[in-house]
């Protein structure tokens, strides 16, 4: 059976502009057990002349769900939320999380230094090594403020956007030495961000978009989710990352696979911020 999707944008998502119900139909059509939302909630979004904030009313939000979740009673719909962390948004993510009723948070880094690395202007002012390098360091910084989350977002998040990678998907070919040297260079604070989040009861996720964005690999990197798994980490859940119907449940039939080679023998779904195990079919 293919597995739930965990983490999926709509049109309540800035970058977004797909309706709930056609998502939930794709959904249903694929033959998905269920779905949670995830709409991006980025406080303090600096719009540097590209995007507006990301951010979207909240109880406008769940009464959309509520109301499909009453016309599609036969069809499990999770509420979620996907956090941009940052330090100067920790009072309006705990209030948010602590006066809405989630089923389950993802936390991200999307911003290093209120830049976002999707645009050259980051990787100009820093180079490839810097730059991959602060991303972790800035990762490490939010996940000490203790946000209030249950997994880690696409934990190398930056490599979609690094010069190397960039380059590489143009012509249609997968760095493999570049990821092991990359691994290399920043495994002892990757290293440091497991233990941090292992030691907080937190996960991590499995996210297809990595493939999607012909990566060749899930974010983040196998490299990293078998260093979680031989930390002592166990917490994984499953998303795609989707931000339109056809990239719903991407390459899932790939992702039991992947996780086995890692050293998983299960994964969870949150339901009411608490974890559901299931094993991988």
């Amino acid at each position: 059976m293919i597995p739930s999707d965990n983490h999926v944008h709509t049109n309540f998502s800035t970058d977004s502009t797909t309706p709930m119900e056609a998502q939930l139909l794709q959904a249903k059509t694929l033959g998905l057990p269920s779905l949670c939302f995830t709409d991006h909630m980025d406080y303090n979004f600096p719009s540097k002349g590209h995007a507006t904030e990301f951010f979207f009313p909240v109880d406008k939000y769940f009464s959309a769900i509520r109301k499909l979740q009453e016309k599609y009673p036969d069809f499990p719909l999770r509420i979620g939320v996907e956090l941009g962390l940052k330090k100067d948004v920790l009072p309006q993510c705990l209030s948010l999380t602590g006066s809405y009723s989630f089923d389950f948070v993802i936390g991200s880094t999307h911003l290093v230094d209120d830049i976002d690395p999707y645009y050259p202007e980051y990787w100009e002012a820093r180079g490839e090594a810097e730059g991959i390098f602060r991303y972790y360091q800035v990762t490490l910084e939010n996940l000490q403020l203790d946000f209030d989350f249950d997994v880690y977002g696409h934990l190398d998040y930056i490599l979609r956007y690094c010069p190397a990678i960039k380059a590489a998907r143009e012509t249609g070919t997968v760095p493999e030495a570049f990821f092991q040297t990359y691994f290399n260079q920043n495994k002892e604070i990757i290293a440091e961000i497991l233990q941090c989040l292992i030691s907080r009861g937190k996960g991590i996720e499995l996210n297809t978009g990595g493939l999607k964005y012909g990566l060749g690999h899930p974010n983040p990197h196998e490299a990293i989710l078998s260093l979680y798994r031989d930390l002592g980490g166990e917490i994984i859940t499953l998303g795609s990352d989707a931000h339109e119907e056809k990239h719903l449940a991407y390459d899932f039939s790939k992702v039991a696979g992947i996780l086995r080679q890692c050293g998983f023998s299960r994964y969870a779904e949150y339901h009411h911020r608490k974890a559901l195990w299931l094993p991988l079919a």
